[in-house]
């Protein structure tokens, strides 16, 4: 798969899917981008007039790059042709580190490396950079991709 048809098959969508772009992948790793719009649903409570974006989203949106977009190239490759779009993918594990805020407007690079892939269950180290290349947030998530329906 192309990044852009990975990008295409990702489930989520707007106002949950924090991914815009997927600028490399193959079969060890994946880096992808998203800038946090200043009109995000989470930034009116989080926290008002000093907004930051919060650590769950920081976590789903390196899952959406590293578990889940990383997750459907590499089950593109070992599912049949037309399988893929029965499955969904899962978030199973989380160990993550926040380092620096991430502020509305930010742009951020999502960099994902696999540590395994089996039985449709992936793990993955990943770490999301700000504009500057320091690292905000890092640690390890997985998930598993289960078949709609089961």
């Amino acid at each position: 798969m192309t990044p852009d048809e990975v990008l295409r098959a990702i489930p989520q969508q707007a106002p949950f899917r924090f991914i815009d772009r997927i600028l490399e992948v193959d079969s060890e790793h994946i880096v992808g981008s998203y800038t946090f719009r200043h009109d995000e649903f989470f930034y009116r409570g989080h926290f008002p007039g000093d907004p930051v974006t919060p650590g769950a989203i920081l976590i789903e949106t390196m899952a959406q790059t590293g578990v889940v977009a990383l997750g459907i190239y590499l089950a593109a490759q070992t599912l049949p042709a037309g399988e893929l779009s029965h499955w969904v993918t899962l978030f199973t594990e989380c160990e993550m580190e926040f380092h620096l805020p991430v502020a509305p407007g930010e742009r951020v690079t999502l960099r994902g490396e696999k540590v395994f892939f089996r039985r449709m269950k992936l793990k993955s180290r990943v770490e999301l950079l700000l504009a500057d290349g320091r690292v905000a947030a890092e640690g390890t998530l997985a998930g598993v991709g289960v078949k709609r329906g089961s």
